[in-house]
């Protein structure tokens, strides 16, 4: 029986990851900890934790085929960004190398008392990606399209039209949250956003989200827009979904040791795909799981490296 495909097109950067006593003030010069380089990138991440969460190993069989598309310089991060790709399962056909390009980077920052960092981002390569290049979608046709917003706005929206014509199910993780266009959400599968990107594309304040009501809120805006299915993701709080048949809950955080937040959304974003693709789809246990993954994923440092194989859940 074939394995279930799962493409996501989105962004591959290297990570340039300063560990900080605290977040440096305006106009302060600050001595950090620790200081590392590693494999990056919201689309590259979501494609690493659908590969790894799918297998016990490198050498296990997977459960899901994982594909990957996007753009990097023909530089010296290239190859070191495909290499981790193939070293964890993910098929890179669909990755170019451009000459005469940089590869993307994203310089982190990590409050090391608290694990939660300040990411700035350089697309470069990523911004190759243009919207007359998903006229289509690439074959073979996938079972499921992930994307993010770290590579062009207008390529992400021609691919959606294109998923959407094609009867390919979308999962949106609309980071670094723009405003988006109504057609977005028409017949979107599944949106899923943190606090601050549903404050944003929802109009409703972050304060507001602090409650259920506001919540509750956010989550049936989204529905009305065309969703099928939310999911805001709280932090410490937990995570927060809404179904289009009106099924509801806030699923309670676990209590785990956080030391760096870097790829804890895309591990989350990465296991729920996966419970996506397989029959009989449930979202309270497909939310469930996603959050024991993401536990996982920000009890170590880094971001590829740190998120768990499917063997380190049970």
């Amino acid at each position: 029986m074939a394995l279930p495909r799962i493409t996501v097109l989105g962004s591959l950067n290297i990570d340039v990851v300063s560990y900080v006593p605290h977040h440096p003030l305006p106009g302060e010069t600050l001595t950090a900890n620790h200081f590392n380089t590693s494999p990056g990138g919201k689309g590259a991440n979501q494609a690493v934790a659908c590969a790894k969460l799918s297998r016990t190993s490198t050498l296990a069989s997977p459960s899901a085929h994982v594909s990957m598309i996007g753009a990097v310089g023909r530089d010296a991060f290239g190859p070191i960004l495909t290499d981790s790709l193939t070293s964890y399962g993910v098929d890179v056909a669909g990755v170019a190398q451009l000459e005469g390009a940089k590869t993307g980077v994203a310089v982190i920052v990590v409050d090391e008392p608290t694990g939660q960092n300040r990411i700035m981002l350089s697309p470069e390569a990523n911004y190759s990606l243009q919207p007359e290049q998903f006229a289509s979608l690439p074959e073979p046709r996938p079972d499921l399209l992930i994307m993010q917003l770290e590579i062009p706005l207008p390529t992400v929206l021609q691919a959606l039209d294109a998923a959407r014509k094609a009867g390919v199910p979308v999962l949106l993780n609309p980071a670094p949250a723009v405003e988006l266009p109504a057609s977005a959400y028409n017949g979107l599968a599944h949106l899923l956003v943190n606090e601050t990107e549903a404050a944003l594309l929802s109009g409703i304040s972050e304060s507001e989200l602090e409650s259920d009501a506001g919540l509750e809120a956010a989550g049936n805006l989204f529905i009305q827009r065309g969703v099928q299915n939310v999911i805001i993701t709280l932090g410490g709080r937990g995570v927060y979904y809404v179904t289009k048949a009106g099924q509801r809950a806030l699923v309670p955080a676990l209590k785990t040791t956080v030391v760096d937040t870097t790829a804890a959304g895309d591990t989350f974003a990465g296991s729920y795909a996966l419970a996506v693709v397989r029959e009989g789809f449930d979202i309270e246990t497909a939310v469930r799981n996603a959050n024991v993954a993401a536990a996982k994923t920000v009890a170590k440092r880094g971001a590829q490296v740190s998120i768990p194989w499917k063997d380190e859940l049970e």
